[in-house]
């Protein structure tokens, strides 16, 4: 907390802030789902703004978690009550393309509004989930994170392990290993089940978890996500519960504690919970890159990113809208990524963050926390690069029940993983029929 506002206070210095004329101030609004902690880091940014200049107040307005800001969100707009900002978590980007007349897109915002915008100081990985297929960009990233390996280093050290598992089939000889010798009770708990064993396992392999380019190409996909190496990694967590070398902990970071509390040896979930374990956590740990199958010729690639971006909606005040370009501006600054990356353990949007923070020696100092961008550092191909898939928020819903039954024994990894890509298909092609 200390070290938070001693940033702002530097960054004030620097930028020579002069607060004044706040009351004369055209207000900005932007509803987020950022609560606790980074509701915190939220103000904070906001704050930066609103004291660096005297003409516009963003005013931050917490709406609940994602999927509750985004409904929000959608009905303020109908009733002609709608933010300018809205946060939007990366599933829910199709949905947000298909909203004909809601949406202001990124790149014509501050081409319209005068303020320099460039592209190419974004991280590529970062900012292709969210582009036109010519490169343009919709929404601007903002909370952007990866899915990576937390794992307890005493907990290896007793076994005489020094370093994380590079391969799945180094996660089991790994934990069996623990496990045999008292060390853990479990060797691996994941959160986000599919985003992290799926949707990332795909991009990380190299592999399609849908056709056309995961959507990229077209609202006529199909599901991938039930191929032989699908099956076989999700039916391998399945049989690694006998031994418990998996357990299942929840959808979300629900199992997160099951880790904390040295009772796994190994988390796989968002790099954004960095801050919250180094709190919670009795022990030393690292963090490592996702596992890979070796047999699987060119993996690992890269990781695609989680989290959400800034959208900007229609509807308001022309004059506010130079306001909102400014603040776009202003969230890509260096210092403000930079402060953003530090103190949340989402990735910084740009490359001169991420320089910056390097040289400054946080990386040595803070070993591990650099993963992150470096696993999503490989150049995207067209089975990499994100998904963009309708009704995404309900698909995520059945494959996330789907797992629990393939889980529970009720189903095998083929017929759960080829019912799961059943039952998503229709909503796919209820989604192109929809938006032709």
């Amino acid at each position: 907390m200390k070290k938070c506002f001693m940033f702002l206070a530097i960054c004030a210095l620097v930028w020579g802030i002069a607060v004044g004329g706040a009351q004369a101030a055209t207000e900005v609004q932007w509803w987020h789902a950022m609560g606790g902690v980074l509701g915190e880091r939220v103000n904070d940014i906001c704050a930066g703004f609103n004291a660096s200049q005297s003409e516009y107040v963003v005013k931050p307005v917490y709406k609940g978690n994602y999927t509750e800001t985004m409904t929000a969100a959608v009905a303020a707009f109908r009733s002609g009550k709608g933010p300018h900002i809205v946060q939007v978590f990366e599933v829910g980007t199709a949905t947000m393309m298909a909203a004909k007349g809601a949406v202001y897109p990124v790149y014509q915002l501050m081409a319209e509004n005068g303020e320099p915008f460039d592209e190419s100081r974004y991280l590529s990985s970062v900012i292709g989930y969210y582009t036109t297929t010519d490169g343009k960009l919709l929404s601007m990233p903002f909370n952007s994170s990866t899915p990576v390996v937390f794992w307890n280093k005493e907990a290896f050290k007793k076994v005489g392990l020094d370093r994380p598992p590079k391969t799945w089939e180094e996660v089991e000889s790994f934990s069996k290993k623990m496990i045999a010798a008292g060390v853990v009770e479990y060797g691996f708990v994941t959160g986000w089940q599919s985003w992290v064993q799926l949707e990332n396992f795909s991009a990380w392999h190299n592999v399609p978890f849908a056709t056309k380019e995961n959507g990229f190409a077209g609202l006529d996909t199909e599901f991938a996500f039930n191929s032989p190496l699908h099956v076989k990694h999700i039916q391998k967590l399945a049989d690694w519960q006998k031994d418990k070398v998996f357990v299942y902990g929840g959808r979300r970071g629900d199992g997160n504690p099951l880790f904390s509390e040295g009772k796994a040896a190994m988390l796989m979930n968002s790099s954004a919970y960095y801050g919250g374990l180094l709190s919670a956590a009795k022990f030393e740990f690292g963090t490592s890159q996702l596992p890979y199958w070796s047999e699987v010729k060119g993996a690992p690639q890269n990781s695609i990113i989680g989290g959400a971006t800034l959208w900007v909606l229609k509807g308001r005040d022309k004059a506010s809208y130079k306001g909102v370009a400014k603040f776009m501006n202003y969230m890509s600054d260096v210092f403000v990524q930079a402060f953003w990356h530090q103190n949340t353990g989402y990735v910084p949007i740009t490359n001169a963050a991420y320089e910056l923070t390097k040289a400054t020696g946080y990386y040595e100092k803070n070993e591990g926390r650099d993963v992150a961008v470096v696993q999503m550092s490989g150049k995207p191909t067209a089975n990499s690069k994100g998904l963009r898939l309708g009704s995404f928020v309900q698909i995520r819903d059945i494959l996330n029940e789907e797992l629990e039954a393939i889980w529970g024994g009720q189903k095998t990894a083929r017929q759960g993983l080829d019912d799961a890509a059943s039952r998503g298909n229709k909503l796919l092609r209820k989604f192109e029929r929809a938006n032709k």
